[in-house]
């Protein structure tokens, strides 16, 4: 693990202090290793959110139902038939 050291004003240590005895932290480094990794969280789920939104705006809404996943599975089958035909005509 790496060492950082970081200057804060003493409110902020004191702040900190009190979060770690509060919060059942067993150290300083522990509790700002949670605040880091929820901010993580937030990040990747903002991204996410990103993502959805660009799909939602991508293109026509299709209707999703039983017949559809049908087809798309029959489509991946054949697709995936045509590769091992192909590799297997590649590899002699």
């Amino acid at each position: 693990m790496s060492n950082i050291n970081i200057s804060l004003p003493e409110s902020m240590k004191a702040f900190i202090e009190e979060q770690v005895a509060q919060g059942g932290y067993g150290s300083v480094s522990e509790y700002l290793q949670e605040l880091i990794v929820q901010d993580q969280k937030r990040k990747m789920q903002e991204h996410i959110e990103e993502l959805l939104i660009a799909g939602l705006k991508s293109g026509e809404a299709i209707e999703v139902n039983d017949e559809w996943w049908q087809q798309k599975r029959t489509h991946l089958i054949n697709h995936l038939h045509q590769h091992k035909c192909v590799s297997l005509d590649h590899s002699s």
